[in-house]
């Protein structure tokens, strides 16, 4: 069809189309944003350059923070490089920045901010750059969730565990009712400090918002059955658990998970033992749990990086984690002899950990070299209190 063509069809996108491609705002949710300006696309080679000029013309005024699922038209342009509390921490770390801008997604931003000191300024490029697993629970439901463990008579003996990967408003709940943060590398210590908060006999863990995360910990790491864990869905009455249920388990796993780790299927890791003989299969603990029982090693993104690192020439290796971070390891790697492939026969990135393009980019970093604050994250007291409390307690873990 001719642009002539389509115009006399009097084709207009619509407001989701606009919001999914980053050109509108929804007034309802800070997922949406507005990019005003004339931006050319990420392959024009301006971009390189005027992203390259307004970072240099910031100069110490700007810190950028590039995760490690970020696109490598990105990365090129950050100070550090890490997992999204590595990131928050060394955010923290530089209080000559005055702008922090975080090339990750949204409760990232948050948790950046949450550590800064309230003279910064933490800057997402593209506010669409949710996370598909931290929104997946909401401060209402998780509030709904304890009047059933309150019902069923247990909420004292409940003790919350979050996922860094969750909002703040997740985290506020944890720090409120006792409980800490974890990170896929110190999960079993969070939850071994759980456990120790009451009888052990008794006591139990309610772990939002990743179920495949702390399942695997539970099982894997700590001896745990499966039986000792049970899923609770907020979408159903009572979370689709009785109270007898929920009084016999030691795990309540939230219904979440995230969609890039959990499209990893046993099928991915038989089909590629099949196609590279001799391969290693190292996987992310976000993945299911026949995934993980199936893989030869298991471990956050810096476990990734490290057990790579400390490969032996001329080993295979199928990773189980964000195709970005694959693509970039197996380029890094390459020369010393390594093979590194993607676990799936399927492309799949973060989609919206992508939102954070060049162009995005460039647009935030000239802005700010204007004078100009746009998308700035900030999360009120009472919540980065609770919140903060909740980071601090994981941060005192032995």
């Amino acid at each position: 069809m001719t642009t002539a063509q389509t115009q006399d069809l009097d084709v207009q996108p619509s407001p989701l189309a606009l919001l999914l491609l980053g050109r509108e705002a929804d007034p309802k949710s800070e997922r949406g944003v507005e990019c005003p300006g004339d931006l050319p696309s990420p392959s024009d080679p301006d971009l390189v350059e005027r992203a390259r000029k307004a970072k240099e013309k910031l100069g110490d005024k700007v810190f950028v923070l590039g995760h490690h699922y970020q696109r490598d038209e990105v990365i090129q342009f950050a100070d550090v490089t890490g997992d999204s509390f590595k990131l928050a921490r060394d955010a923290a770390a530089r209080p000559e920045a005055e702008y922090i801008v975080f090339c990750g997604v949204h409760f990232m931003a948050e948790s950046a901010d949450i550590l800064t000191s309230d003279d910064q300024k933490v800057v997402l490029p593209d506010l669409a750059a949710g996370c598909s697993m931290a929104d997946m629970a909401t401060a209402e439901q998780v509030a709904e969730c304890w009047d059933v463990l309150t019902e069923a008579g247990i909420a004292e003996q409940v003790v919350p565990v979050s996922y860094m990967n969750s909002s703040a408003d997740i985290k506020a709940f944890t720090g409120k009712h006792g409980g800490t943060i974890c990170t896929s590398s110190n999960a079993k210590r969070a939850l071994d400090w759980a456990f120790e908060q009451g009888e052990p006999s008794t006591t139990k863990v309610l772990f939002l918002p990743d179920q495949h995360l702390g399942r695997n910990t539970a099982v894997r790491d700590m001896g745990m059955s499966l039986e000792d864990c049970v899923l609770y869905n907020p979408h159903k009455p009572n979370g689709g658990l009785t109270a007898e249920e929920l009084r016999a388990a030691k795990m309540i796993l939230w219904r979440g998970h995230c969609s890039v780790h959990g499209r990893f299927s046993l099928d991915s890791v038989n089909d590629v033992r099949e196609r590279v003989p001799g391969v290693n299969v190292l996987v992310h603990p976000e993945c299911r749990h026949e995934v993980v029982a199936a893989a030869d090693y298991v471990g956050s993104t810096e476990y990734i990086i490290k057990a790579l690192e400390a490969a032996p020439a001329g080993s295979k290796w199928a990773i189980g984690t964000e195709l970005n971070l694959v693509r970039r390891l197996a380029n890094r790697f390459a020369p010393e002899g390594k093979e590194i492939v993607f676990l799936d026969k399927t492309v799949c990135f973060c989609s919206t950990m992508n939102r954070i393009d060049l162009p995005h980019l460039v647009w935030a970093l000239e802005s700010l070299a204007e004078g100009n604050l746009v998308n700035r994250i900030e999360v009120d007291k009472e919540t980065e209190a609770f919140a903060k409390l909740a980071l601090e307690r994981m941060l005192a873990l032995p």
